[in-house]
């Protein structure tokens, strides 16, 4: 009796041994699997962000394309952008009558101004086409808010006779095909010439100051 006590007390560590050895190898699998398996929105979305770049890119996209003018070049100004004026700035003692065209600019953003703007006076007897002065115009960046102002000489009618009636004023900005039409503030006539060439003169931009 005795010997078999003891044979079934053998027995029963050994079987205890051997379910706790498959009890550590069920966990051992388990740990495994789990540190194999990924987890939702865990290390791999992590890890494919880092991969790919993706956060970096839109982070820099949300920051492209700031600026105030297109690939931060100034644009020409537009005739739609400028408000167009013209006043009488003949000095008296003067040879010749001289007109001050302003260009404002009321665009709502900087913009460019060079060369010498398309001048024609209204007449009774046709349209006359001022001829430039030859001198050089610098570029002028034409701030929103702020003028620019060129000028126009024409010669005064002292001749007695009745002259050629100025009836109206069409500007042109430069680089530009639309025009602006005023009333003519100079003197209400011109000389009759001979025929030999326009006897209107039109300055470059910035040609002439705030009032004349």
């Amino acid at each position: 009796m005795r010997l078999n006590k003891i044979a079934l007390a053998a027995l029963a560590v050994v079987a205890g041994l051997s379910l706790s050895a498959c009890q550590n190898d069920d966990a051992t699998s388990d740990s495994s699997a789990a540190a194999s398996s990924p987890s939702a929105g865990g290390s791999e979305s992590g890890s494919a962000k880092d991969s790919t770049g993706k956060d970096s890119e839109e982070g820099q996209g949300t920051v492209a394309g700031t600026g105030s003018n297109e690939n931060g070049e100034i644009g020409e100004c537009r005739t739609d952008e400028l408000e167009v004026t013209a006043t009488d700035s003949t000095i008296d003692g003067d040879q010749d009558g001289s007109v001050a065209v302003e260009f404002k600019n009321g665009g709502g953003r900087d913009c460019a101004l060079s060369g010498y703007a398309g001048v024609d006076l209204k007449t009774n007897a046709g349209s006359l086409s001022a001829e430039r002065t030859g001198e050089q115009s610098p570029s002028v960046v034409l701030k929103d808010g702020e003028s620019v102002f060129f000028g126009i000489t024409y010669p005064i009618n002292d001749s007695g006779g009745s002259g050629v009636r100025v009836t109206g004023l069409v500007v042109t900005p430069p680089n530009e095909t639309k025009s602006v039409t005023l009333d003519w503030p100079g003197g209400a006539t011109l000389p009759v010439t001979d025929g030999s060439g326009t006897p209107v003169r039109v300055g470059p931009i910035g040609s002439a100051g705030q009032g004349g």
